[in-house]
């Protein structure tokens, strides 16, 4: 995502929307009635059968822009075989480094469409800091990017398979919240668009995070009332040590953060 390129830090809408059902396949052609065939209807019906199925069309793939071309060859360790998150002003640095080798209008339009490709999305989408010409992270990705990379990403990955994706999307923008640092209200202020499916699924992601922390909580205070050690009483519970101790850290964490100073 770079400032300079219209759109690519925009919010795409999330739709929800079914798809189509499939048309209904058209009507059996009527049979002819019984007794003689009509003249030439053995013939027509050997030539139907020899008739190769035609093969489904497919999408004729866009050409690649040679500005594009050229900033894989320039910098294949973020515009070639793996993506990373561009800094802001990269567009900038590159006329400032390439003054011969690229026209604005065609630089622009090329880092319009690497942006706006799922696979950049997908790398944004996972957090990964903005990087620079020397592919050096400067700068972390703000969480409104994040979060709505993943809201893309989703929209374009669902109905391709059986897989429910609803439910990793919720968990994945609740990592993304923690890991902000913002209050609820901070966070959605910056995620909120008019887009009410989205929005829908901020407040399920919420309401999760909301029943999650209650039951952690319940677990400290659990474990603080029982005197035990962690072991006892992660087997009382009949609980994975581990867990507990990741269970009982952030539990804690949430309680600093929601009483500072206390």
């Amino acid at each position: 995502m770079t400032d300079s390129v219209p759109g690519a830090d925009a919010a795409t809408p999330l739709s929800t929307t079914p798809a189509p059902a499939a048309p209904q396949a058209d009507a059996p052609v009527a049979q002819p009635r019984s007794g003689r065939p009509r003249r030439g209807g053995r013939a027509r019906k050997s030539a139907d059968a020899a008739a190769p199925a035609q093969a489904p069309q497919r999408r004729a793939q866009r050409p690649v822009p040679p500005a594009l071309e050229k900033l894989a060859e320039l910098y294949p360790q973020l515009f070639g075989a793996t993506f990373l998150p561009l800094k802001r002003g990269i567009f900038q640095d590159l006329l400032a480094a390439h003054p011969e080798a690229f026209e604005r209008e065609a630089l622009k339009a090329a880092l319009g469409i690497h942006t706006r490709s799922t696979r950049y999305l997908q790398c944004v989408a996972a957090g990964l800091q903005r990087h620079d010409l020397q592919g050096q992270p400067v700068e972390p990705m703000a969480p409104e990017h994040v979060h709505h990379a993943l809201l893309e990403t989703y929209r374009r990955r669902q109905g391709r398979g059986p897989d429910d994706l609803a439910a990793k999307l919720r968990a994945r923008i609740v990592r993304n919240f923690e890991a902000s640092g913002l209050t609820r209200e901070e966070y959605a202020e910056r995620v909120r668009t008019r887009d009410e499916a989205a929005n829908a699924l901020l407040d399920e992601a919420f309401a999760e995070l909301a029943e999650r922390s209650a039951r952690d909580e319940a677990l400290l205070r659990a474990f603080e009332a029982s005197g035990q050690s962690l072991e006892a009483f992660a087997d009382m519970y009949g609980m994975d040590p581990r867990t507990v101790t990741r269970t009982l850290a952030g539990a804690r964490q949430r309680r600093a953060v929601a009483a500072p100073g206390v």
